[in-house]
């Protein structure tokens, strides 16, 4: 009898102890479902207008692009002429060009200048707070602002060129705006001089993230200073990168009133850009339609750098889990 009640009392314990476990598994799975609702309530009205103002004004545009509109849109289709009108022309061809140009040295350099600015602050220097305030100004300042700024040191008369010749230096030449082969890189000083200090915070974010036992484990294997960085603290800053790489592309795209305000897209049309091309075509020479088809070509680049990283940052973790 003893046995037989020790028996009850094990599978009532038991079956007790399987309820609160079956119990214990419900409620997360109720509180997630309750969670994702609310979070979809709230993000409702950003929804609709992301729905609203972009994938549909987007979608629009696209149809455009495939009429003979001219000052105002109008449905009259005809095809692919747009593209191929748009790809025989020499001002797109180098605003192209340039973009490619522009893009692939700022994207690079922003990166590595920010990153060596970042690691110069992780060294708990003095004046700290100074320094990262004098790196980031650039950035606070408008593009606009930028490139009249760098416009007027950039000139022959004016700007560092006419400084150092006073000084004594008269072979001197410092004037980049003023010659159509190396206008384009006169433009990049001046947004690597601003974006550099964006890219500098989120890297010093990334290495004050990092554990302080993984340096120690590296002093401890007698790993360089410099290997530690490249092979241990970059690829654990991946995300990071990833952020700042997405972020400067965009910027690449769609840059517009740096060249409007340092150049004007000259000499003539050596700083041209796709953006610059966009704007002026549908506002200035009364061509919707091809400036459509110019702004539909500039949205595959966009695609290209975010849907990747849109894949691999929300897309595939959904899966694996």
């Amino acid at each position: 009898m003893e046995e037989k009640g020790a028996q009850i009392n094990d599978s009532e314990l038991n079956s007790e102890v399987g309820k609160t476990v079956e119990s214990a598994e419900k409620k997360p799975g109720r509180k997630r479902k309750r969670i994702s609702f609310s979070a979809l309530i709230a993000s409702m009205p950003m929804m609709l207008v992301a729905v609203g103002l972009f994938v549909i004004c987007v979608g629009y545009s696209i149809l455009l692009s495939f009429t003979k509109s001219r000052s105002f849109p109008r449905f009259n289709w005809i095809g692919l002429d747009q593209y191929e009108r748009l790809w025989n022309t020499e001002r797109w061809l180098v605003s192209v060009e340039n973009m490619f140009i522009y893009g692939v040295l700022f994207v690079v350099i922003c990166l590595v200048s920010g990153f060596v600015m970042a690691v110069f602050l992780d060294q708990k220097v003095r004046f700290e707070s100074g320094f990262r305030t004098l790196f980031l100004y650039p950035y606070a300042m408008s593009l606009v602002v930028t490139g009249l700024v760098w416009q007027w040191m950039m000139e022959p008369s004016l700007g560092i060129q006419n400084v150092i010749q006073k000084l004594g230096w008269a072979g001197f030449e410092f004037a980049p705006l003023v010659d159509p082969e190396i206008a384009i890189y006169g433009v990049l000083v001046a947004a690597v001089w601003q974006a550099s200090g964006l890219v500098m915070v989120l890297m010093l974010a990334g290495l004050r993230g990092i554990d302080m036992d993984i340096w120690k484990a590296s002093r401890v294997d007698g790993i360089s200073t410099w290997r530690t960085y490249l092979f241990i603290i970059l690829p654990m800053m991946r995300p990071v990168i990833v952020t700042s790489l997405v972020l400067l592309a965009v910027g690449v795209v769609r840059v517009y009133d740096l060249i409007v305000a340092q150049t004007g897209g000259g000499p003539g049309i050596a700083t041209e850009m796709p953006a610059k091309f966009v704007i002026d075509h549908i506002t200035v020479r009364n061509n919707v339609g091809l400036g459509m088809a110019a702004a539909t070509m500039m949205l595959l680049p966009v695609l290209a750098v975010i849907g990747p990283w849109i894949y691999r940052e929300y897309v595939s973790p959904r899966k694996r889990s």
